[in-house]
């Protein structure tokens, strides 16, 4: 009995002198990958005009700039920024054309649903295309 009791407080003593664990991420663990299917329309580049499936952790689909486009998405999670939430209808905005371009992006990020339009009909809808690079094409010609 004695030797358990010195072994409790041995293993105490050992534990307290690490310090306290760091927090799991348990949202993290328990919510769905984060699991994109974008499909492209009228980019100007036939080879881009299709269905494309990206994954992140771990990194996988068929997107031709899969690892890049992980990493944008990671930096916009870190930056707490939701990149597939609408623009607010009392945002002005400049009245140019980026060209007939669309994109509908459905799935899974950061443990959210996401379906989501996304087109360059306006300096708003311009910026959050390009917010999206690369995982959504350069309007840029």
């Amino acid at each position: 009995m004695l030797r358990l009791a010195a072994f409790a407080v041995t293993s105490a003593l050992a534990a307290a002198a690490v310090g306290p664990l760091p927090p799991l991420p348990l949202a993290r663990l328990l919510s769905p990958p984060d699991r994109l299917t974008i499909d492209l329309a009228d980019t100007g580049n036939r080879r881009l005009d299709r269905e494309f499936l990206i994954e992140c952790n771990p990194v996988g689909g068929d997107h031709p700039w899969r690892e890049q486009a992980c990493a944008r998405l990671e930096a916009l999670a870190k930056e707490k920024k939701n990149p597939f939430a609408p623009v607010s209808q009392r945002q002005i905005c400049t009245m140019q054309n980026g060209g007939p371009a669309t994109a509908r992006i459905t799935g899974t990020w950061n443990g959210r649903k996401v379906d989501s339009t996304f087109r360059r009909t306006n300096g708003c809808e311009i910026n959050r295309w390009d917010e999206l690079e690369p995982l959504l094409p350069s309007g840029r010609a």
